[in-house]
């Protein structure tokens, strides 16, 4: 049987856009209906598409092409990892964004190229990873900003119902009960004792 070519692309939120990757890897020859999508973070390998990909497609004698070796991961560490596993699987990996990758040397010159490509991976990886650390540190930054005006996160509590006040201080005189305090506010149990805790 021909060894296979399957190409993996990936953004990090459902509002981005995997076309430019699509293009990419189409033009280099990767069929389309070959190509893994996943759109999820690049801070770990536990994504759907990927996983799939790695442990029910591809092949020993198969390739595997991405568009940029973030694509992958934005940890160092994983992407030297997953490279490794691909080598010992027998799949060849090809990344658009590092020609020598795509380079068939002859055998007794293979080292060199192994060389070459593991200088590029570890400092294109280190790059990956700094950038995601960037991206955390811009996150922390942006919600202590945030904080500091005041700014509240997560959803905005409903206001208190105009008549709480008052049948509240019915119900802590033991004039009224709680469910009747309920139905007479016209609010749920749960919310109930949440403004009850509140207050």
């Amino acid at each position: 049987m021909d060894n296979r070519v399957y190409g993996y692309a990936r953004v990090s939120t459902r509002e981005q856009n995997e076309d430019r990757q699509i293009e990419a890897l189409t033009k280099f020859g990767v069929p389309v209906q070959n190509i893994i999508i996943d759109k999820a973070s690049g801070k770990d390998t536990e994504r759907e598409g990927y996983q799939y990909l790695k442990r029910q497609i591809l092949r020993k004698g198969d390739t595997l092409v991405i568009k940029e070796l973030d694509r992958l991961s934005r940890n160092k560490a994983d992407i030297k990892r997953e490279l490794e596993q691909f080598k010992y699987m027998g799949i060849r990996v090809k990344i658009l964004d590092i020609p020598t990758t795509l380079t068939d040397f002859p055998p007794e010159q293979a080292w060199v190229l192994e060389m070459i490509n593991a200088i590029l991976i570890e400092v294109l990886g280190a790059i990956a990873e700094n950038e995601r650390n960037k991206i955390r540190a811009r996150q922390r930054e942006g919600i202590e900003a945030a904080k500091r005006k005041n700014i509240k996160f997560g959803r905005p509590s409903k206001p208190l119902p105009d008549n709480w006040r008052e049948v509240l201080t019915e119900v802590r005189c033991g004039n009224k009960k709680p469910v009747e305090a309920m139905r007479e506010l016209g609010i749920s149990k749960s919310c109930y004792y949440r403004l009850y805790n509140k207050t």
